[in-house]
């Protein structure tokens, strides 16, 4: 396992005091890494609100120690929080990322995207556990899993916690397309390139908007 998993970057900066006290009060006394990894991905899950609506890809936004004061953002924010958390207890960390379609976008979700439903550069974060990288991905809090009607993600440290095919009621949910590698830092130019191509007004405009209540309305008006 390379040493660099374990140590601060720019955008992982578990040197920071605020992460490293988060990472000690939620996982410091646990006694073995998986017991550590668990627990902080349930604490980055649900105690970071997610939200699309509020995509800053500037440097500083996308540091752990930024996540965590402003306690909301999207996938790849939380994924940079988490990595870097585990870093800070000695648990090697790092980042994954795929493109995905999302089935379950809300209707304005999809219309700020410009109509598309792959999600580029969906990230997860990667855990060296007992000689093998495990991965899991902490984006969907547990109250917008409930708004969404789908099953939250549940991570045992030995299995993947990736998003699901399918969600609660059988519908179509999550799909993988493209597999982006895995790093021991956020690759911020490359994604930025990415989603000013594919997401325009997504990552220019910062439209606001709550994806849960539109979540809500959408199943209400289904019946």
């Amino acid at each position: 396992m390379d040493e660099r998993y374990l140590r601060p970057t720019y955008h992982l900066d578990f040197d920071h005091p605020a992460v490293r006290a988060f990472a000690e009060e939620t996982a410091g006394g646990l006694a073995t890494p998986r017991e550590r990894a668990v627990a902080l991905f349930y604490e980055v899950r649900d105690r970071i609100r997610y939200t699309p609506y509020e995509v800053d890809l500037s440097p500083e936004a996308m540091r752990a120690s930024t996540v965590l004061e402003l306690g909301r953002g999207f996938c790849i924010p939380k994924a940079v929080l988490l990595s870097a958390s585990a870093r800070a207890v000695g648990v090697p960390a790092r980042l994954g990322f795929a493109d995905v379609r999302n089935h379950l976008a809300s209707a304005r979700l999809l219309e700020v995207m410009g109509g598309n439903d792959v999600f580029a550069w969906h990230a997860f974060s990667e855990f060296w556990l007992d000689g093998r990288w495990v991965k899991a991905t902490p984006a969907f809090n547990i109250e917008l899993c409930e708004r969404f009607g789908v099953r939250p993600l549940e991570f045992d440290g030995f299995s993947d916690a990736l998003f699901h095919p399918f969600d609660a009621a059988g519908r179509q949910h999550m799909e993988y397309i493209r597999d982006r590698g895995s790093f021991d830092d956020l690759p911020l130019d490359e994604i930025r390139r990415c989603f000013e191509e594919m997401y325009p007004r997504w990552t220019t405009e910062r439209p606001g908007g709550d994806l849960g209540a539109e979540a809500e309305a959408e199943r209400a008006a289904q019946g």
